[in-house]
């Protein structure tokens, strides 16, 4: 079983940053690819920034010159900087991972974090 704890969420002011960590822990031999989405209430839930185990990062357009993903990979953490927050990026973020939990081929797992709240005042 492998799990994931976020940290780093808060209240900021528009213009501000704020750093997320993310760990996995548990039954880890490998973690593939790890990635942030974010969620209000009411609507879908939107991919922010994914990175893989080989540095190879994703983002939202809505982000793209103001969040930077980053990974760990000998802490198994990935980090999500965010500058130049805006109210609209207020949402919980949650962390995932996809590795594995053997030496095998192919990824078996998936794991969500339980979300950390982001607000953003005007």
């Amino acid at each position: 079983q492998v799990q994931l704890a976020e940290s780093g969420g808060g209240l900021v002011q528009a213009g501000g940053s704020l750093r997320l960590s993310c760990v996995a822990s548990g039954r880890v031999f490998s973690v593939d690819s790890m990635a942030w989405y974010r969620q209000v209430p009411g609507k879908e839930r939107e991919l922010v920034a994914s990175v893989t185990s080989n540095g190879v990062t994703n983002y939202a357009d809505s982000v793209k010159g103001r969040f930077t993903i980053s990974k760990d990979n000998a802490k198994d953490t990935v980090y999500l900087q965010m500058s130049s927050l805006y109210p609209e990026d207020t949402a919980v973020y949650r962390c995932e991972a996809t590795g594995r939990t053997t030496g095998g081929r192919y990824p078996d797992f998936v794991a969500t974090g339980q979300g950390t709240q982001v607000t953003v005042s005007s």
